[in-house]
Formats: C-alpha cells, structure tokens, sequence
C-alpha cells in the first residue's frame, strides 16, 4: 500500500482505463491543456493525445449530448464536469438521453458512459456553488450514482464505473482532491451498489457516504470510543444502487441507526434509507432513526453560517447519545 491524493487516484483510474481500452476517451472542460481545473487529468493529454483528452467551450448541453452519441455508437466516454452544479445545464441529456436510451430502444443502445466531476460545498463559493444533487439522479432510474469518501474508494469505484455498461453518475467532493490514503499497488475494482463496513461496532449504526465519512464521522466515532460509545460505520460508496442489505443488518446488530449525508433533508438520500429501515427492521430498533443533513437553505456564504448549516462532528456525537439515551 502507498499513499497517493485523492486526485492522484482518479487519475491512475483514468491512465490504466485508457491503456486498456482505446474506445475510452476524456472530454470536458480544461481537461487537456490546462490538465483538468482540479488536475485530475494532469499529462494526460501528452500520453494519449488530443483525439482521446478532448477540450470542450463551456458548453455542459452541447458535450453531455456528444458523449451520448458517441457511447450510443459503440465508443466509452468519460464526461467532466467542472462541477455537478453545471450539470444542471445539461440535465435533460443526462436524464432524457443517457438513462432511458437503454430502455426505449429495447436494449439496441447500451449507453456506457461515465459523467464525473466535483460536488457539495467547498468554503466561501455561494449558494450556486455548493450545492449536493447525488439525489436527483439517484431518483432516476437507469442511472448508478457514486459517491466515493477516500481516495482507495476513488480508484476502485471509477475503475468499475468506467467499465460499467450502464451509465454512470461519479461524484466527487471538491474538497478532498488533495487528501491522501492508502492505495493498493495492483489493480483493483469495487463493486459498484456494495457498501463497506468501514468500522463495526455494536452500540449504534451510522450510515454515510463521501466527504461526510472522513470529515465528519470518523472524527465524531473517534470522540465517542472516548466515552466507550462502540458506533458501526456503513460507507454506502453508492448511492443507487443502494445496500439496502448492509445496512438493515448493521441494524439488526446494533439496534439504532443515524444517517448522515451533506444534502437538504426533503426527498434526500437518509430519508429514503429511513423508510427502508422502518420498514424492514421495525421491530429491531430500540429508538428512532436520525437523519443530520444540512439546513434546508441555501448554502450561505459567510463561514459561521457555513458551518452552522452543514453536518458537523457535534451533531452526530449529540444525536448518537440521544439515541442510546444518554443525557449529557
């Protein structure tokens, strides 16, 4: 195992795909002379050339549906955008073309697609900026959505998403480009719909995914083996396909759940997995399910506000307590 960036695993993913495979190609914005806004992308172009790392205008709409065309003619498109708040200009691609094209011609048109790029709140860039939608295309079916929390889930998951015949949503969090973890040196691939237990425990289940495992749960699970509180963590690293399995298990064992995730609480991820749960392990629950989530607002742009409006380590270490009736 070596420690390499978050980045620096995507791109390993990239590079290995591409080597493999020359029906594989990089299009987006800035991917190729300016080696990607976030250097994903970094000597890229050099390796494999300007036919395959394909620099687009700003243009979300016009490149989503170029990459559509081309999967539907047999080639594996990686699609990024700078950020999934763009996506939103070319969602009707997205979700008129790339999911339901497999479907509405009776399977003559797989779609083997990968659309990637950074999401969520990422300091002072205003509401427009800082925004979650892992939901929205979650609720759309034909879609798989990912959302990897470290940088072994980012190689291992984008691998498989790239050779996934479906086509599939990659979100990464903009903050954690630069965050390094433990990388196999040999190749790898992760399930695409199978959760990790990241650390298990008896006393409560927390159930989370991307940036929320490394910057809020682990650090709130750390404060609470403190005070001998033994919490099981459930990295979903999908978030369509869900593991439904893993998590109602977890919580036959540990008989509570809380579920964190960084997006509005309305038609979101934790309420979803709050019904399944309810529904499939009722009788197995010794008290509510808790959702933390982030204010149903706008994400404001003062750093007070920020962080008052995001999930944090106190909120998780306080909802666990109350779930196991602890008053402190």
């Amino acid at each position: 195992m070596r420690e390499i960036q978050f980045r620096e695993a995507l791109r390993e993913a990239l590079n290995e795909e591409m080597r493999k495979d020359e029906k594989i190609f990089l299009m987006g914005e800035e991917v190729a002379e300016y080696n990607g806004a976030y250097k994903v992308s970094q000597g890229m172009l050099d390796e494999f050339g300007p036919k395959r790392v394909i620099d687009t205008p700003i243009a979300e709409l016009g490149f989503a549906g170029i990459g559509i065309g081309a999967a539907m003619n047999g080639l594996k498109p990686i699609i990024e955008f700078m950020t999934f708040n763009f996506s939103l200009v070319a969602i009707d691609q997205v979700i008129n073309s790339a999911a339901k094209m497999y479907s509405m011609s009776g399977g003559q048109f797989p779609i083997p697609i990968v659309f990637r790029g950074p999401t969520g709140n990422a300091g002072q860039l205003g509401a427009q900026h800082s925004q979650n939608f892992e939901n929205w295309y979650a609720n759309t079916p034909g879609l798989k959505v990912v959302v990897p929390a470290n940088p072994y889930d980012a190689k291992g998951l984008l691998k498989q998403a790239i050779i996934d015949p479906d086509p599939v949503i990659f979100m990464e969090s903009e903050v954690m480009y630069g965050d390094k973890g433990e990388v196999p040196d040999e190749e790898y691939y992760l399930e695409l719909g199978k959760a990790h237990v990241a650390k298990e425990g008896t006393d409560v289940t927390i159930v989370t995914f991307g940036k929320m495992l490394p910057r809020v749960v682990e650090p709130a699970v750390k404060e609470l083996a403190n005070e001998e509180i033994n919490a099981e963590v459930i990295n979903l690293r999908t978030v369509r396909p869900i593991d439904y399995n893993a998590i109602t298990n977890s919580v036959k064992k540990t008989n509570r759940l809380i579920i964190v995730e960084e997006a509005w609480p309305l038609a979101s991820i934790s309420a979803e997995i709050a019904y399944k749960v309810q529904r499939d392990a009722f009788d197995y629950l010794d008290a509510p399910v808790v959702r933390i989530t982030s204010a149903d607002v706008p994400l404001p742009y003062a750093p007070t506000l920020i962080q008052a409006a995001l999930p944090n380590v106190e909120r998780v270490v306080k909802a666990v307590k109350e779930v196991m009736y602890i008053k402190k």
